[in-house]
């Protein structure tokens, strides 16, 4: 199998087959397993680090290491997952945010699919990355990046990279035990109801901040836009179950299939179980609008 036709196979089976999309289901860890080399022969140290995706066209995305992890680990399950579910509902979404943008793979496959992206990501050295693959990608017009965290207020903080997995940094005090050798360093930030006007779509990936970020909604923000989540902890699961169940806002998570979320125990509360789709509708659009 080509590495297009092996790239596209994945995103082809896993936007058919949401059922299989647990971290408890039976084919999920062979999956993942399988989709980690595959994508390391495409998008690794020794790869052609580009594939031709259906819907989404030539995407290129150079070696890059974030501490013990690398670039390729952005192609793992769960982020293609939401790439399927991006190409699925491309003419559904208009305008999106992307929060926590790292290198920015996500802005990218967005904007290939005709989104117009604005992304947020404070640490200078993804930031500088992210802007070189904006440009390798051609999406220049269609991605505005800034470099900046998002949280429930503007102004300045410190921010924690985390130089054993680069992915893992985060504002101080978002994590209660950052691990491994750190860095710190002041960072600004924007407030987040600043720049959610005409947005219909967001990716969320704030590294334990996503509660102070998600609280400060109201219903009529969801009325027609949708988020799709990564939780980091059972305090953050709470909170966010708690606000969207008193706004009357369906939750749908990865670890029940993506089903609507009826209690506290269907809400992911670690990266491990996968992503929240936060929504107004009534289901999780898993066909074409």
């Amino acid at each position: 199998m080509t590495k297009n036709a092996c790239f596209n196979a994945y995103l082809d089976f896993l936007g058919c087959l949401p059922q299989h999309h647990p971290a408890t289901a039976p084919l999920y860890g062979p999956m993942k397993v399988a989709a980690h080399q595959d994508m390391l022969a495409i998008f690794g140290r020794n790869g052609a680090q580009s594939a031709q995706a259906n819907g989404i066209g030539d995407l290129q995305l150079p070696y890059f290491r974030m501490g013990n992890i690398d670039s390729v680990n952005l192609f793992d399950i769960d982020e293609l997952i939401i790439f399927s579910f991006y190409r699925q509902n491309a003419q559904r979404y208009r305008r999106a945010l992307d929060i926590g943008a790292n290198i920015g793979l996500h802005s990218i496959v967005m904007a290939k699919l005709g989104i117009q992206v604005s992304s947020y990501e404070p640490d200078p050295i993804h930031y500088d990355r992210f802007a070189e693959n904006v440009e390798r990608n051609g999406v220049v017009s269609l991605i505005k990046p800034v470099k900046a965290a998002v949280s429930d207020k503007a102004g300045k903080a410190q921010f924690v990279r985390v130089l054993g997995n680069t992915t893992g940094s985060h504002l101080a005090g978002a994590k209660s035990n950052p691990y491994g050798d750190l860095e710190r360093f002041d960072v600004d930030i924007v407030d987040f109801r600043s720049l959610i006007q005409g947005i219909d779509l967001i990716k969320l990936d704030a590294e334990g901040e996503e509660a102070k970020i998600l609280l400060t909604t109201d219903a009529k923000d969801w009325a027609t836009m949708d988020a799709i989540v990564e939780i980091g902890n059972a305090e953050n699961a709470k909170l966010i179950f708690d606000h969207f169940q008193a706004l009357g806002i369906n939750l749908f998570s990865q670890k029940n299939a993506w089903s609507r979320v009826p209690d506290l125990a269907g809400i992911p509360s670690s990266y491990k179980e996968g992503s929240l789709f936060i929504s107004s509708k009534s289901a999780m659009p898993w066909n074409p609008a």
